[in-house]
């Protein structure tokens, strides 16, 4: 099993690029099947989910260039309705190849989803069942394995009891191809979302309302393919923001959107960190003095989840107390354990709360990595400590962040990947 060796308080300096955003590319090959054309996929992140996704394609039946960061996919041989059980349940985001077989075959059957510890048991495809249900689909379950279909698919009106991305995305894919209009409620608004009906739309969908919380599709009879510009991951651009300023760095962040992060932005304006931005970067300069700051997690355009674990480091930094408080998911601060293992002062409430009473300093210690973010902010820990510490399970990390060792090197980090 791969792991990091990190030696902790070199100074980091210098730019870094952010690869495409991994919540819209996992997307975007799935959505390849909705059109008998070559879709052309640009500023492709090659991580283990992408990579998985195109098993599935090939698996299908599609036919895949690859060109490393740049992707072509054609799936007019496409015949398979059934996902490959052995690939399938290894990520989560397998299911979002159900709505677009659904759509376009009228059939799909696939296996429960795997994926990420975080939320494991308490992450249910129902909104999934739901939703395919209400544009006419039957559903048969046997055994944890799914076999959805339908004659015709028809529009409808439907309401997300829970705001999800991926379930927003699913049904807006699926709805393209129904018979009528469909109206989503109580959508989930995330900048992914919008980039996807943004394709979707210049391929002859009709979609409106993307990135507010009610979208209305009318339906088509096909889709059209063409070129698809991942657009940058706005959680791995925050979470650079994160390091920078939990390390007393400069560091320019290259290739982002930092109008998907004026939350966070908001919240360096509050606790002393100081930075400048323009179209596509942000720099984040030398902050000391570090305020603390109590944060409540909440979906887009709130506060994410997903920069939840790399923002408790940072206030390990701070000059005070604060209440971190996680309303996604369930199990997202279990891991502060390992960071009272280095040396931070953390108290838990309950699941969902911690305070973090700062400065204090951290230590180098072996660790393992239980999910992607939790991964990062580990590394972000590590980078701050004296001494040396040892992440193991890095699998979890190269799951969301492409090639990082190799990026942080190039800031002066003393990183090191064992396979």
């Amino acid at each position: 099993m791969a792991k990091f060796i990190i030696t902790g308080g070199k100074q980091l300096n210098g730019e870094i690029i952010v690869s495409g955003a991994k919540n819209n590319a996992q997307i975007m090959l799935p959505a390849s099947l909705l059109s008998k054309e070559t879709i052309t996929l640009k500023n492709v992140p090659r991580i283990d989910g992408v990579n998985k996704s195109l098993e599935l394609l090939q698996h299908l039946g599609a036919k895949i260039t690859d060109q490393g960061n740049e992707l072509q996919i054609n799936t007019a041989n496409v015949s398979k309705t059934e996902l490959e059980k052995k690939i399938a349940d290894k990520f989560r985001t397998s299911v979002m190849f159900v709505g677009p077989l659904l759509a376009r075959f009228g059939e799909a059957r696939f296996p429960h989803p795997g994926g990420c510890v975080i939320g494991a048991g308490g992450r249910p495809i129902d909104l999934f069942l739901e939703s395919f249900s209400a544009l006419g689909a039957k559903i048969e379950v046997h055994d944890n394995y799914y076999h959805l279909s339908a004659k015709k698919l028809h529009g409808a009106d439907f309401f997300f009891t829970t705001a999800t991305v991926t379930g927003t995305q699913s049904m807006m894919m699926t709805a393209c191809l129904a018979e009528g209009e469909t109206i989503l409620r109580n959508c989930a608004m995330e900048p992914e979302i919008e980039a996807l009906a943004n394709y979707l739309n210049d391929q002859g969908a009709k979609i409106k309302g993307a990135g507010t919380p009610t979208i209305i599709i009318k339906g088509v009879t096909s889709l059209g393919a063409g070129i698809c510009k991942i657009i940058p991951d706005r959680i791995e651009a925050g979470s650079f923001a994160l390091m920078a300023a939990a390390s007393g760095s400069e560091i320019k962040i290259k290739n982002c959107y930092p109008q998907h992060l004026l939350n966070l932005l908001t919240v360096f304006d509050k606790i002393n960190v100081h930075y400048e931005k323009g179209d596509d970067w942000i720099l984040i300069k030398k902050s000391s003095n570090i305020l603390p700051y109590n944060l409540k997690t909440h979906e887009y355009p709130g506060f994410s989840t997903d920069l939840q674990s790399p923002y408790v480091v940072l206030m390990t930094q701070a000059q005070g107390l604060s209440l971190i408080q996680e309303t996604i998911y369930d199990r997202r601060l279990i891991w502060t354990d390992m960071l009272s293992q280095m040396g931070a002062n953390i108290i838990m409430c309950d699941p969902h709360r911690v305070v973090i009473s700062g400065p204090t300093k951290l230590y180098g210690k072996k660790l393992i990595s239980p999910d992607i973010r939790a991964g990062i902010a580990l590394v972000i820990a590590a980078l701050i400590a004296q001494g040396t510490t040892e992440i193991d399970n890095i699998y979890q990390i190269d799951r969301g962040y492409e090639q990082l060792d190799l990026r942080l090197k190039k800031l002066g980090a003393d990183i090191t990947r064992l396979e």
